[in-house]
């Protein structure tokens, strides 16, 4: 079980209020993603649930059962962090085997555990290896491995692909994503990273100051952003978000759309403008495009064969379905 409840969870350092007083419950076997710009206050949450910080006010239930004032070992927690922090002398085997020994385990149940975790996370032929002779996304794993030997009823997960080149961080999130299925056991995952949080989470928790923004499902999230916080935010690329004379016409002091939602037209159109920047990827192109009525190029998301480039007239017209609106405090208009 890995139901953890935060009720009233507050954090100060000093006087200053880094996480203002907030509610949350993350449910058994889920898997939730903290996501957020640098500075929201999302690993220093995460850190509160694992016990690595002292709240200052609130209280922290796991499974039912208090848990603000246990120490982390204690708490039923394993925590995997952004560096690996392996034992570069032992092997893979002993770094894995680490918590086991220090708890006092026999070596045929840690020799069993040791086994199993291998087999889970494809380490099975590195296990007398040593972490220097490892990739970054094999040590990753032999880290994960620690954590897993150890049963806990939730996995903590700060930012652990931040030192991995993109390939990888590719590969390893799927890898997670995989081992969330096989284990079932509840992750909550800390990244700044949106695509992460859209392509792994069951719920994200967007948090921005400290504070709770929204929390739902990836798709809950993409197709109603609370504000304009999280519409900018959630989605890559991000949505383009419009004020002025045409957002008034909508009854909104801000409209948005998302670049998928601009449909290029042969002319008139909602927006006439020029292109920039044009972003080739194949199958598609990112238009980046220059209008009179915005600060910012908007960005539009259209097919590969579109044949524009640098300096051309483009004509756009959003999906009349697909318009976003918000008030005058950045709040949806439903």
């Amino acid at each position: 079980m890995g139901r953890i409840t935060l009720e009233k969870v507050q954090k100060k350092f000093g006087d200053v209020e880094v996480i203002p007083p907030l509610d949350l419950t993350i449910e058994d076997g889920e898997f939730v993603v903290f996501v957020g710009p640098s500075g929201c206050g999302k690993s220093t949450l995460l850190r509160l649930i694992a016990g690595l910080e002292d709240v200052s006010g609130g209280e922290i239930r796991i499974d039912g059962k208090p848990a603000t004032d246990l120490p982390p070992a204690k708490r039923g927690l394993a925590m995997v962090f952004q560096s690996y922090a392996l034992y570069p002398h032992m092997s893979v085997r002993k770094n894995i085997a680490f918590p086991m020994k220090m708890a006092g385990m026999s070596q045929e149940e840690q020799d069993e555990k040791i086994s199993k975790a291998a087999e889970v996370l494809n380490l099975t032929d590195y296990l007398d290896r040593r972490p220097g002779q490892l990739s970054g996304g094999q040590r990753q794993r032999v880290a994960i491995g620690r954590a897993i030997v150890r049963e806990p009823a939730a996995f903590l997960f700060d930012e652990p692909l931040s030192n991995l080149d993109a390939a990888l961080r590719v590969g390893m999130r799927l890898e997670i994503s995989e081992l969330h299925k096989r284990l079932e056991t509840t992750m909550v995952y800390v990244t700044h990273d949106q695509v992460e949080a859209m392509t792994m989470a069951d719920k994200i928790v967007v948090l921005r100051a400290g504070n709770i923004e929204q929390v739902g499902s990836p798709l809950e999230l993409y197709k109603t952003p609370r504000n304009t916080f999280v519409a900018g935010f959630i989605g890559s690329p991000k949505m383009n978000l419009i004020e002025g004379d045409i957002a008034r016409k909508h009854d909104a002091r801000t409209i948005g759309v998302r670049p998928e939602h601009l449909q290029v037209v042969d002319s008139g159109g909602t927006f006439t403008g020029k292109v920039g920047v044009a972003e080739h990827l194949g199958s598609d192109t990112f238009f980046h495009v220059h209008l009179d009525e915005m600060d910012e190029p908007m960005t539009v998301r259209a097919g590969g064969e579109v044949g524009l480039s640098h300096g051309d007239t483009i004509h756009l017209s959003p999906q009349p379905d697909k318009i976003h609106r918000f008030d005058d405090r950045g709040l949806r208009i439903a």
